[in-house]
């Protein structure tokens, strides 16, 4: 996948992040975890978007691993609104699940490979 159609799945993922967080209701612990994963969920699309402008091969690894802390991040806050059964749609929070850790492998493989082409352990 090129980088430009990564860039847009990781926009569209948060958007769909932001939808869900709209539709959770509203409590003292679904508050904490919308503001979570609001964060979490749109800081990987635009850490991927910065990287495009990195300044050298080790910075854009370095944004890269940012994303991929964040990716780990909204990971785990989706699975807590799962298993706190938050989430009105099961399948959709399924999806979303599969997606972000979709993402998680994608920029695994891109950090390994960018290392390797750099000589970096």
């Amino acid at each position: 996948m090129d980088r430009q159609k990564l860039e847009h799945r990781f926009e569209r993922f948060g958007i769909e992040v932001l939808r869900l967080a709209k539709q959770l209701e509203k409590d003292d612990i679904t508050d904490h975890l919308k503001s979570q994963i609001i964060r979490s969920g749109i800081s990987p699309a635009l850490n991927y978007a910065e990287a495009g402008d990195a300044e050298s091969l080790r910075d854009f690894i370095h944004k890269l691993k940012i994303a991929l802390k964040e990716l780990r991040e909204t990971q785990s806050t989706l699975r807590i609104i799962r298993g706190l059964g938050l989430h009105p749609s099961k399948a959709h929070l399924g999806l979303l699940i599969k997606e972000n850790g979709e993402r998680i492998a994608i920029l695994i493989i891109s950090i390994k490979t960018c290392k390797q082409n750099a000589g970096i352990q």
